[in-house]
């Protein structure tokens, strides 16, 4: 077991049988964890009726109710470490990101010294498409207000299609993580550079969902703005790789 890709969803039955072939398709050895929050469209089912076809290869979480996306990833980090996955991955269950860069962020990963590969939209060769003028503003924005809040050189620090080494999350204390939206994204980003790991963003083509509803809201942007002014306040006035270095795993110096 080596790669395992984390997609949470929330009523997205249209979107999740198409995804899951799509990466299993790759015939690259991805296993999948998809962690449903009670979506109340049917998606889970639609996920157990896959798992006789991909046995030991596609894996089910169900939870009660919206609990939000980072406690969905944590979660699924969790789970990888427990299961001792090398290469973990956070992905969009709507084909906003194209299964097929999976195996370009596991090269850079695996091969090309990264400990953390990005899909950047805003990197040269990057882009996205089909989305509205407000949704690129109001990304590009989010995007430059916190690299000039956090110092943190990214182009697209609320990228969430990634690839982490093991070891980078077995690094973060992970219930030190708190935030679910936007703000996860960029805090996760945050504590591996923080915690002197290499981040490599590779470029990629952002496509906007074809079949459901998006999950932005003014609480998730909220957050976001926030979010980032949190984190500059704890880099400044805390010792930040402190609070975020897991006790589990020494090998993080100060």
């Amino acid at each position: 077991m080596e790669k395992l890709v984390i997609i949470p969803t929330y009523n997205e039955k249209d979107n999740i049988h198409g995804i899951l072939q799509a990466i299993f398709s790759l015939q690259q050895n991805f296993h999948v964890l998809v962690i449903d929050d009670g979506s109340p469209d049917g998606t889970a089912a639609v996920v157990k009726d896959l798992q006789p076809q991909y046995e030991h290869h596609l894996f089910l979480h169900e939870r009660s109710g919206k609990l939000g996306l980072g406690t969905a990833y944590i979660y699924g980090f969790k789970w990888a470490i427990k299961n001792n996955y090398q290469f973990i991955f956070e992905m969009d269950a709507d084909f906003s990101h194209n299964p097929a860069d999976l195996e370009r962020l596991y090269n850079a990963c695996k091969y090309k010294g990264a400990d953390v590969a990005i899909g950047s939209r805003y990197v040269k060769g990057g882009g996205v498409k089909n989305w509205p003028k407000n949704r690129i503003a109001l990304s590009k924005g989010a995007s430059l207000y916190t690299r000039l809040i956090l110092w943190m050189p990214l182009e697209d620090p609320t990228a969430g299609f990634i690839c982490y080494k093991k070891e980078v999350l077995e690094s973060i204390n992970l219930d030190e993580i708190h935030f679910i939206g936007y703000a996860f994204q960029i805090e996760m980003k945050f504590a591996a550079w923080k915690l002197g790991f290499k981040i490599k963003e590779i470029p990629i083509h952002f496509e906007d969902r074809k079949y459901g509803e998006s999950k932005m809201s003014k609480g998730i942007v909220k957050e976001g703005i926030l979010g980032v002014l949190q984190l500059r306040w704890f880099s400044m006035f805390t010792n930040y790789r402190r609070r975020v270095k897991s006790k589990l795993n020494p090998s993080v110096v100060e």
